[in-house]
């Protein structure tokens, strides 16, 4: 619950900010990068984010596979299939249209079959309140855990520090988020939907950690991950719906319903993004003509191009373990150095693009290091199955002889660093590749020269210093590094780079809004969004 009310929230404030400094007249995240920095920056973090959604994207294919599997006994690799195809096919047919429209509608049916399992399944254990003390006497609610250590892979410090860095880069600098977003018609439209996904994230999350307290009530003396009934604990929630709905044919298949819904709904923004930033930041730049007709049956092409990849993909998430922490670890993995390049363009004037490009190198490194190594040899179960699993009432399939504890089996050679830098909380990954980014592009900023705060437009930095000394107005001009906050008046066409033939930072700035760019509406104080204004 922690993780579900805190990390989410600090998100959300992350992209709040963000979209500022994205909401112009633009289709993703990655000019920024190209004004602040250089094209080179920019094409370095538009692989990386190709990536991280390519691999994320499976995990998210094959998730929803293995329920069905569990459900029917529908061929896995033909679910997978199938997913696929189905996601490809809609959004290469309706774009972000369509990907918006069938989010709101799958939500509905996501929280739908959430309530049908939590009410069924609460029912059948006594009710609420015999829930929750099975819980509690199964240390199932030990929420503030201070425990210092980060092998842990839960406690208070891994969610609140390790969870804030791995959703400031979900919900601050995700190409899929801040595609969203800019599709709104003006900033604060943006903002309001923002608040609005935060409430919906919210009930996700607190829906997903109640049936998981009602189905440790049900299976407290018989788990059937370590009794052997499935093989892998992403199976227990479908195994629980038919165990539990056994004598009510038609509604387990509420619950398919419900994991493909948010399947069906991350691929195709997925899909939809990679397309998006792809043509952008790749094909634009390298056939600057094409007729916006050829355009549009490239976009087509790249939508079933990334399609086929992430639903191969899925092949390689069925080697990652538990479907929920690889996915995170990819964010992490992907999604910090990400945060931390960000950070360094939007926070610190000082860095110039070479330690931007190498921090961004560094912090991969870390955090892939990291991640791969936890993948390679996972952390030992002291560390990430600290809770008793029960099996004392289970009994094998003809009903008769009770279950055994097979003996057990010399442990496998293991580096030195496996139990302790590669059995890290995957929570922490995010916050290495973030930190590593940020330090090392500083130091090498510092080294190669720093960036003169004079030469950078203030819309492209975020005086963070404001909020903290708001009381000095000498040491806030202090820390803006030379950047021209207090100007009236700013010649943009001048002090951006070459790259800005981007008609939104061509416009002139009139002095009464204090320089905001074309399309800010004083009396909303917020952007409207020019390029889909025109289209509508």
């Amino acid at each position: 619950m922690a993780q579900g009310e805190t990390q989410p929230r600090a998100g959300c404030m992350e992209a709040v900010t963000g979209a500022e400094r994205f909401y112009r007249d633009s289709t993703e995240r990655f000019q920024y990068l190209e004004l602040r920095f250089n094209k080179i920056v920019r094409l370095a973090a538009t692989l990386i984010y190709i990536l991280q959604t390519i691999l994320y994207t499976g995990i998210v294919v094959y998730a929803p596979s293995l329920a069905l599997n569990q459900v029917t006994g529908f061929d896995l690799w033909g679910s997978v299939a199938a997913t696929g195809i189905v996601c490809t096919f809609y959004c290469t047919l309706g774009g972000l249209k369509a990907v918006v429209w069938t989010d709101a509608f799958q939500m509905i049916v996501m929280v739908a079959g959430f309530l049908t399992v939590l009410i069924r399944g609460t029912s059948l254990n006594g009710g609420p309140t015999k829930v929750w003390e099975d819980a509690h006497e199964g240390s199932r609610l030990n929420i503030f855990d201070f425990d210092a250590d980060p092998l842990r892979r839960h406690t208070i410090w891994t969610i609140v520090i390790g969870g804030t860095f791995t959703w400031l880069g979900i919900y601050g600098v995700n190409q899929s988020t801040i595609q969203r977003c800019i599709s709104c018609k003006s900033e604060k439209h943006a903002k309001l939907a923002l608040y609005l996904n935060l409430l919906g994230l919210w009930t996700v999350l607190a829906c997903a950690v109640f049936c998981g307290l009602v189905m440790y009530s049900h299976y407290k003396s018989c788990d059937p991950w370590t009794a052997d009934f499935i093989s892998a604990p992403d199976q227990l929630m479908p195994y629980f719906v038919m165990d539990i709905f056994s004598s009510m044919p038609g509604v387990p298949g509420l619950f398919v319903a419900c994991a493909f819904s948010g399947t069906l709904s991350t691929v195709a923004a997925s899909i939809n993004a990679l397309a998006t930033v792809t043509f952008e930041d790749l094909v634009k730049k390298g056939f600057p003509n094409l007729s916006e007709k050829m355009s549009t049956w490239i976009s087509k092409g790249l939508c079933v191009l990334y399609g086929v990849l992430c639903t191969s993909m899925a092949a390689a998430a069925s080697l990652m373990g538990g479907v929920v922490q690889a996915s995170l670890s990819i964010h992490g993995m992907c999604g910090g150095p990400m945060l931390g390049l960000f950070t360094l363009g939007i926070v610190f004037p000082c860095a110039n693009w070479k330690g931007a490009l190498g921090g961004l190198l560094a912090g991969i490194t870390l955090a892939f290091w990291a991640g791969t190594g936890s993948f390679i040899y996972p952390a030992p179960p002291t560390k990430s199955i600290p809770l008793q699993l029960s099996t004392l009432n289970c009994t094998l399939a003809n009903g008769t002889a009770s279950l055994t504890t097979a003996a057990p089996t010399a442990a496998p050679e293991r580096p030195l660093l496996a139990d302790t830098w590669y059995s890290l909380s995957y929570l922490y990954f995010s916050a290495i590749g973030c930190l590593g980014c940020a330090i090392i592009g500083l130091l090498i900023s510092y080294i190669t020269g720093p960036t003169k705060g004079e030469d950078i437009p203030p819309v492209l930095i975020k005086p963070v210093c404001n909020l903290l000394f708001f009381w000095s107005e000498r040491l806030k001009t202090l820390l803006w590094c030379g950047v021209r906050h207090d100007s009236l008046e700013i010649d943009f066409e001048k002090k951006l780079p070459k790259v800005t033939a981007n008609k939104a930072f061509k416009n002139s700035i009139n002095k009464e809004t204090h320089c905001q760019i074309s399309g800010y509406n004083p009396e909303e104080k917020s952007y409207t969004n020019m390029s889909r204004e025109s289209r509508l």
